[in-house]
């Protein structure tokens, strides 16, 4: 599966400033993550992914007592799209978080080539 990160009219990428904003070890089980997703694609199953809710999914870290997220959808059957990550603080992924993956979702849908980024993990 390709797995592509979305990238917004202004050519930033929030997964990747995202990424940037975490510790090197939390960014590499981001990039593990990423390449299991690349791995197992809609395959993706508990602990390492679950699904949200209207096509949004979770890719789930969990880096010491911190659970990061990183919320993605499935582009046809051979495409994930990661949107955006963020550190998760309670029990259920909050729904402002969904929300603004669902709306990120319906414009990439809309114009797949303006907003992807192809991804390639630092570490092999």
């Amino acid at each position: 599966m390709l797995v592509v990160l979305y990238k917004e009219e202004d050519e930033t990428c929030p997964v990747l400033q995202w990424l940037d904003d975490q510790s090197a070890s939390g960014q590499e089980r981001c990039e593990e993550r990423l390449t299991r997703l690349s791995i197992l694609g809609h395959e993706i199953r508990r602990p390492a992914g679950a699904p949200l809710r209207d096509g949004i999914y979770e890719l789930r870290v969990r880096e010491e007592k911190v659970r990061l997220r990183m919320l993605f959808f499935f582009h046809g059957r051979d495409r994930a799209v990661v949107i955006h990550g963020f550190k998760k603080k309670t029990a259920e992924v909050p729904s402002r978080e969904i929300d603004v993956a669902i709306e990120k979702k319906k414009r990439y849908e809309a114009d797949p080539e303006a907003h992807t980024l192809y991804w390639e993990p630092k570490h092999e």
